[in-house]
């Protein structure tokens, strides 16, 4: 016969009611952890999903973010103290079109579409004002473009124009960036933004702009410029170069002798950047004149006559003209002149000669090389070699000849000269074999970390509601097993031997009691053997019926301990 939903109730009842104490306390545990797991997914399943539509807004535009998101009757939620704004998933990108339609939000910088509402009879300064606003603004979006930065301001300073030049000043520009959580800008984005402004600004140099971190660290300036040792960023680039450049000759001249891994190689270079230039001007000594070239000759020859003054000695004679030309008697002195004689001309010569030759001179101009290596140092390590004898692998160090023949194409490859200072050492050890210091383990590997959490929550809540399942099915079955109904004993195993009364649970306490003969409609159970113990029960039961009094007594012992 069918129980009916209220027998069955009742029925449960009667053996949730027999369970002990702590049975209970656990199954209702249970039933409330899957109850509350099941409502938690259903919440979750039905909850629709949030994202951001703006953060890090300023307070004076949540406001008209959120007065306009109620009158557009779009939902929204505020996170993070009022710093983030969120609305449904399926909604982020159409408000966004529709509040930047509107000019919202403002804060992150007006550009040149302030220009657009110009009012009428406005002042030059304002207008100047508001042009360079709007160039701040403008910049100040290209720069957030970029993936690293969240916000920028840019601040310039434009003098204005004089006649003066003596009182000139050139523009200057001051530019901070937020950057978003985990990222830093390189030597080369930072560059690419000094760069970006000042090709924006007329007459901007990029030594004039600053560009300055939301820690307060500065990005650009003199710290750019140059780096170690006083050299700059491409100095570096070139001295790297030269050094892996080297790495890798050395590596794969000597990979064909130890093998592919076994060969490790670092270079020191130390390089030369100084700019020199020298001009020099050397003259040979004089030689043999025949065999130099003129350069020009001058040759002069003058020459001229110059009558002679009157000579003797003044008076009538001198006046006289001359007689009749007679043989003197006496020989004329030395000097003298007889009367009558012409006047004798005196005649001068010069004779200048110049020969200039070509000087035999040499001009040398020497600029010397940038980049050039002063001192290289190099170490090398080799492994051991490999040999296998009997089917099993070992390690043998190289012997020295070998190790002579390795440090010397080392020496080649590497460029060695002693003159300059070179350094080589090679070593022969064996590796360590194991895991590389740069392969980091799975579960260290930062980039896992949130999959392990988010793995660990799903594992967690599934072993959790696996845990309380089992409670509840080990619970409700005990349970179950309480509510069923008595199985009638056979004939004849009661503890009188007749069919009289016989206790449900077969132990004599809190079953329910029932009719030995059972009632009409339960079907009588096959006799089955009796066992041991349920021999040895009888036989208690018995006792304890017929002398009640031993039966406490050997109770009563056996709780002393006297028995």
């Amino acid at each position: 016969m069918a129980q009916t939903p209220r027998e069955t109730l009742l029925a449960l009842t009667r053996g949730f009611n027999q369970l002990s104490n702590g049975r209970k306390i656990g199954l209702i545990a249970g039933v409330a952890g899957v109850i509350a797991m099941v409502v938690v997914l259903l919440i979750t399943a039905g909850r629709q999903e949030y994202k951001v539509l703006f953060a890090n807004i300023a307070e004076k535009d949540g406001g008209a973010i959120i007065s306009q998101l109620s009158q557009m009757n779009v939902p929204y939620r505020i996170a993070e103290g009022g710093g983030a704004i969120l609305v449904p998933s399926d909604m982020v990108y159409k408000v966004r079109l529709q509040l930047a339609a509107q000019g919202l939000p403002k804060s992150g910088g007006v550009g040149f579409e302030l220009m657009e509402s110009q009012k009428f009879g406005v002042s030059q300064f304002v207008e100047q004002v508001n042009y360079q606003r709007a160039l701040e603004g403008h910049l100040a979006r290209t720069i957030q473009a970029m993936p690293e930065i969240e916000e920028a301001r840019v601040h310039l300073a434009i003098p204005r124009p004089s006649v003066f030049v003596r009182e000139s000043q050139k523009p200057s520009a001051a530019i901070l960036v937020q950057l978003r959580p985990g990222r830093v800008l390189d030597p080369g984005q930072v560059a690419g933004v000094v760069h970006l402004v000042s090709s924006a600004i007329p007459e901007l140099s990029p030594r004039q702009v600053t560009v300055v971190d939301q820690r307060g660290n500065l990005l650009s300036g003199a710290a750019d410029e140059t780096g170690v040792a006083g050299l700059d960023r491409k100095q570096l680039e070139y001295l790297h170069q030269v050094e892996n450049g080297i790495v890798r000759r050395i590596e794969s001249i000597l990979k064909p002798i130890t093998g592919p891994d076994n060969v490790r190689a670092q270079v020191a270079a130390t390089l030369d950047f100084s700019e020199v230039e020298q001009t020099s001007e050397s003259f040979k000594p004089n030689s043999d004149a025949k065999d130099q070239a003129i350069r020009s000759q001058q040759s002069t020859d003058n020459q001229s006559s110059t009558p002679q003054p009157p000579q003797g000695v003044p008076g009538a004679l001198s006046n006289t003209p001359p007689g009749a030309a007679a043989a003197p008697l006496v020989a004329p002195q030395a000097g003298a002149q007889p009367p009558g004689t012409p006047m004798p001309m005196a005649t001068t010569a010069q004779k200048d000669s110049t020969i200039n030759f070509e000087l035999d001179k040499t001009i040398r101009h020497t600029k010397g090389e940038v980049g050039a290596v002063k001192r290289l140092s190099v170490a090398v390590v080799v492994n051991h070699k490999k040999l296998v004898e009997d089917g099993k692998s070992k390690l043998q160090p190289f012997s020295d000849a070998e190790m002579a023949q390795i440090t010397n194409l080392v020496r080649e490859a590497m460029g060695y000269t002693k003159e300059r200072g070179d350094t080589v050492n090679v070593v022969n050890a064996p590796f360590r074999v194991g895991v590389e210091e740069d392969d980091v383990p799975f579960w260290k590997d930062p980039a896992n970390i949130p999959i392990a959490i988010e793995a660990g929550k799903v594992l967690g809540l599934f072993g959790l509601g696996l845990i309380f399942l089992l409670i509840v099915r080990s619970g409700f079955r005990d349970v179950v097993k309480l509510a069923q109904p008595p199985e009638p004993l056979a004939e004849g195993a009661g503890a009188d031997g007749g069919g009289g009364l016989v206790q449900a649970d077969g132990e004599g306490g809190g079953g329910a009691v029932r009719d030995g003969g059972g009632e009409a409609d339960a079907a009588p159970e096959p006799p089955r053997e009796e066992t041991e113990q349920e021999r040895q029960l009888r036989l208690m039961r018995a006792i304890a019926k017929e002398n009640p009094r031993l039966a406490a007594q050997i109770i009563k012992n056996w709780v002393t301990g006297d028995g």
